[in-house]
């Protein structure tokens, strides 16, 4: 049996490329970075390193306080360094981030991960001169780090998400001590911190026990009938129960003012910014997509809002920061628009392509090769609260009535849902890089659009195959 040899796979072009590279005369590495210094971030001291023909002490420790940072600067500042490497080591990082970056440097922030890949001894001394070689030479990606002014969004819309969850867990408390009074409540209203549910809870803690006194404070939208309220309203009402709900709501309602004072600093601010126009020299009327005329006379949907969405217009400040609605497209409401633009900000030129953009929020496929073979498929373990939040947008497309509805699912009939999910988040992820980096609006062109499309892609594929076999496809009418 003959041998298959080694590089037979490879076309003439190919193997042309692969000897050029080959022959290439200076495999070396070549110096990017000649002004450049690593520090190893630490809780308590950073280690900095220069070149040793920049000080004749090309390693220092400086402490984390504010000072010290500063004399950090000066320092590098009077040994020539320009530009600046460092890890993301937990928040640490942050204040020294922010000091270089007043005073001027071009601070690199890497991925520890990209710099642990030699075994050996480590200290924080060598730790730094090994970030400032592989700085020098360029071996190091700049992480994604937005701008000032939207890493202040993001800090008020992060805290804001962390006193929704709170809220959440004072709502899972309070309904848990109603059901260890047998008070089944949850069983005839959908929410708790709804309208019936918070008027029937507050009524309870200021003393109200009657059934059906409290039934008739249900909404009169409520499914359930008041005989099924007053039924569920029954129980022992143990006293150290009703005392746990009671601190629970009064918690509930802490966040609650906490959420409102986050949303005036959230208003305040982005009054701050200036009028946007999103795109590169955007065309007038371009769209992502070609509309349809029916699609064209309803473009603009009212959305619901989600609970605890903020009490002002977000969407018209959104709108007019970016230049954009991005909520015209199908599963993006109000909320996952601010999530995606406090964490990715507006200025979509830091990713070169928008699949670029997707590859930083994880939803593109990784797929792990060697010896050309496919060893793991999958997407990049990616922590992302912007990918998380089209994720979730998503999952809203199941039963919509619209272009990306049905594509969504198709999508999750023949991949099954995560996958589905996952595509469909990387489908959202590019039509917001190119209404915010072009400046389209997005068209809805209709479910009714993309099913006589995928139709006509059947038939398409049908004849060439028919055609394959000698064989002629002919439409016959349905009878």
């Amino acid at each position: 049996m003959a041998m298959k040899r080694k590089g037979s796979s490879l076309n003439r072009k190919q193997r042309k490329e692969l000897a050029r590279r080959l022959r290439s005369e200076d495999p070396g590495l070549e110096v990017m970075h000649p002004n450049a210094a690593g520090i190893d971030v630490g809780n308590s001291a950073h280690y900095v390193a220069v070149r040793p023909d920049r000080d004749p002490e090309p390693v220092r420790r400086f402490e984390c306080f504010t000072v010290d940072l500063h004399r950090m600067a000066d320092w590098l500042q009077s040994r020539g360094v320009k530009t600046v490497a460092m890890q993301s080591t937990g928040v640490y990082w942050i204040p020294l981030f922010e000091i270089l970056e007043r005073r001027g440097f071009e601070v690199y922030l890497v991925n520890a991960r990209h710099t642990k890949n030699l075994p050996g001894r480590k200290s924080d001394v060598q730790e730094s001169q090994w970030l400032l070689k592989l700085h020098t030479y360029g071996l190091l990606s700049n992480s994604f780090h937005p701008t000032a002014e939207i890493r202040v969004l993001r800090t008020y819309w992060r805290q804001r998400g962390d006193h929704i969850q709170a809220i959440s867990m004072c709502i899972q408390r309070m309904q848990k001590a109603l059901t260890q009074m047998n008070v089944q409540l949850a069983n005839v209203i959908s929410d708790l911190s709804g309208v019936t549910g918070q008027r029937i809870v507050r009524a309870i803690l200021v003393g109200d026990r009657d059934p059906k006194k409290l039934a008739e404070l249900a909404d009169p939208r409520i499914w359930a009938s008041q005989e099924e309220i007053a039924k569920s309203l029954e129980g022992p009402w143990q006293p150290e129960l009703l005392f746990v709900l009671k601190q629970e709501m009064a918690m509930y309602d802490v966040y609650r003012e906490r959420i409102s004072e986050c949303d005036r600093e959230l208003q305040r601010h982005l009054k701050g910014f200036e009028d946007g126009v999103a795109g590169e020299s955007p065309k007038v009327g371009s769209t992502v997509g070609q509309p349809t005329a029916k699609a064209s006379r309803a473009t603009k949907r009212n959305k619901k809002a989600q609970g605890h969405a903020p009490d002002f217009n977000l969407g018209g400040e959104l709108q007019r920061i970016s230049g954009v609605d991005l909520t015209r497209i199908d599963g993006i409401d109000v909320m996952v628009a601010q999530t995606v633009i406090s964490e990715v900000g507006l200025d979509m030129s830091r990713w070169k392509t928008e699949a670029n953009f997707a590859s930083w929020l994880g939803l593109c496929p990784d797929n792990r090769i060697s010896g050309d073979r496919v060893l793991g498929k999958g997407t990049r373990h990616v922590v992302n609260r912007a990918a998380t939040a089209l994720r979730m947008a998503a999952t809203t497309l199941l039963k919509s009535k619209s272009y990306l509805g049905a594509q969504y699912r198709r999508m999750r009939t023949k991949l099954g849902a995560p996958k589905a999910i996952t595509a469909m988040a990387h489908k959202l992820a590019r039509l917001v890089y190119r209404m915010l980096k072009y400046g389209q609006q997005y068209v809805d062109k209709g479910m009714q659009y993309y099913d006589e499309r995928y139709r006509d892609q059947q038939i398409d594929l049908l004849k060439k195959k028919a055609a394959t076999l000698g064989l002629q496809l002919v439409k016959t009418p349905v009878v």
